[in-house]
């Protein structure tokens, strides 16, 4: 199946996810699909997001199938950050954006994004880690980054493709997993399900 006239579902409403599909040339109709993002006790960030992108697909297949609509793949997606076993999702208000990005500050983390594509009874799984080094980061340079309402829709505080991207030193692994999309995974999942790149 060619890209052209193929179509997926997006459960997500990301507008970065939506630009890396478009930047695929994926086609896609988005599909609202709530679930609980609460972490579980003693759970790792791998699991975390695994489970969340399991969850999210079921969901928004659900919603798909209740609207009696046609049999397509469906991609979900989560993204977590995490350093020294702590989680970090979005930032609650200033001050937790704040202590998170201190937490960064000089030192790396791991971005965790695992993406989920189901169809009918089938789905597959792949996740992405990314380590990111971050520069010291002032004071000032935290106050005006939280300033600028960056960091507020993102976990861990911060946009890549924003302006913090001048806060990263060197990352290894994906960028667009950083993102919230790693293109290499996602592309072999869509593979996986018939669609043909690039």
């Amino acid at each position: 199946m060619t890209l052209s006239d193929s179509r997926i579902y997006l459960a997500s409403a990301s507008p970065r996810r939506r630009e890396l599909l478009e930047q695929l040339g994926v086609n896609f109709e988005r599909i609202h699909a709530d679930i609980d993002e609460s972490v579980l006790p003693g759970e790792d960030a791998v699991a975390y997001t695994e489970r969340l992108a399991r969850a999210k697909a079921d969901a928004g297949w659900a919603v798909a199938e209740r609207c009696g609509l046609p049999s397509r793949p469906l991609l979900s997606a989560d993204t977590t950050v995490v350093q020294d076993g702590e989680i970090f999702g979005k930032p609650a208000d200033p001050a937790d954006a704040a202590r998170m990005l201190r937490a960064f500050s000089g030192r790396s983390h791991q971005v965790v994004t695992s993406v989920a594509i189901r169809q009918d009874s089938r789905l597959e799984l792949a996740t992405s880690v990314t380590e990111v080094w971050f520069r010291e980061l002032s004071d000032d340079d935290i106050a005006r980054y939280i300033g600028s309402g960056e960091p507020f829709d993102k976990a861990g505080a911060y946009g890549i493709q924003g302006r913090a991207a001048v806060f990263v030193r060197r990352i290894d692994g994906s960028f667009t997993g950083v993102m919230g999309l790693p293109l290499f995974e996602t592309a072999g999942l869509l593979t996986a399900f018939g669609l043909t790149f690039p």
